[in-house]
C-alpha cells in the first residue's frame, strides 16, 4: 500500500500550469514544510527541524490549490508517494520524490492563520472565548440551534 498523510505549512504560493491537450487540466505544485517530531526540544543549532515535501495536485484539486492555498497556510494532504528520475543536459541523473495529492484540506481556522501571519481573510471572528476555548451558550438558546 502506498499512502501518505502530511500536515504542514506551504513554503510559497502554489505554481499552477495547465496541460496542453484537448481538455486542459490544472497541475498545481507546492511544497509543504512538515515539522519533525521532537525537533523543537532539541536545540542543536544547524540541524534541520522540518522536511520540505513537494506535492502535485491535478484537475479540480489543482484548481482548488491555486485559488485558495497561499504561502504560510497550514494544510493536511493525503496522497501517494511517486518517485522518478531524469537525466540533465550535462549527463547527471536526478532522482525525484513527490506526493501525488488525492485529498487536501485546510488544517486551521482563518483566525489561526491570521494570527500566524498568514494573509487569510479575517472578516468575521470565530465564536471563541478570550483564552481560545469555546464560548458558553446561554441557557434557553439551545432550542434555536438546528443541530
Amino acid at each position: 500500500m502506498n499512502k501518505v498523510i502530511i500536515m504542514g505549512r506551504l513554503t510559497k504560493d502554489p505554481e499552477v500550469r495547465y496541460s496542453q491537450n484537448d481538455s486542459s487540466m490544472a497541475i498545481a505544485r507546492y511544497t509543504v514544510a512538515v515539522d519533525r517530531r521532537g525537533s523543537r526540544n532539541n536545540n542543536t543549532g544547524d540541524q534541520q527541524t522540518a522536511d520540505f515535501i513537494p506535492c502535485v495536485a491535478f484537475g479540480k484539486s489543482g484548481e482548488f490549490a491555486s485559488k485558495y492555498f497561499h504561502k504560510g497556510i497550514k494544510v493536511a494532504v493525503t496522497g501517494r508517494i511517486q518517485t522518478g528520475s531524469y537525466t540533465k543536459q550535462d549527463g547527471t541523473k536526478v532522482y525525484t520524490t513527490e506526493v501525488i495529492v488525492e485529498e487536501q484540506e485546510f488544517a486551521e481556522s482563518k483566525n489561526a492563520a491570521g494570527a500566524q501571519g498568514g494573509n487569510g481573510d479575517i472578516s468575521r471572528p470565530a465564536p471563541e472565548g478570550e483564552d481560545g476555548s469555546f464560548l458558553n451558550v446561554p441557557s434557553g438558546i439551545n432550542d434555536e440551534v438546528p443541530f
